[in-house]
């Protein structure tokens, strides 16, 4: 017959799976203070009125940075299991990899080339990398 007993383990793990985030956002709630005052009600905590207009232009340079520091990042964990397993992969592996390393390589250096990874370019860096 069919016993139900050894799902126990699972609708513990289940339980226990289910209440680790209500916990997590229910018990800060209540322990930490609450103070509004007029402050709190300002655009900013700080209570200073911001000046000028809200709607100001970032410099994309700063993304163009972390884009190109992501990607680096991800391709390095790509490459970590291949470098584990490499003596039982052999060559068709080790061909695939050096064309996966080629295509960022590639991305990297039309960038580099573009501008991108300098600090005084201009704030329009995507016109710049599309021609």
């Amino acid at each position: 017959m069919f016993s139900l007993h050894q799902y126990d383990s699972f609708r513990i793990f289940l339980l226990v799976s289910i209440s680790i985030p209500y916990l997590a956002f229910s018990i800060p709630k209540s322990i930490a203070p609450t103070r509004e005052g007029p402050e709190k009600l300002t655009s900013y905590e700080s209570g200073i009125e911001p000046k000028g207009d809200t709607w100001i232009r970032f410099q994309i340079r700063y993304y163009m940075f972390a884009l190109v520091f992501t990607v680096s990042d991800v391709e390095t964990v790509f490459l970590y299991p291949w470098a584990i397993a490499f003596r039982e992969l052999g060559l068709f592996a080790f061909i695939e990899v050096i064309i996966f390393i080629f295509i960022p390589i590639v991305g990297l250096v039309h960038a580099w080339r573009k501008g991108a990874s300098e600090w005084s370019q201009p704030p329009n860096i995507w016109v710049k990398l599309a021609r």
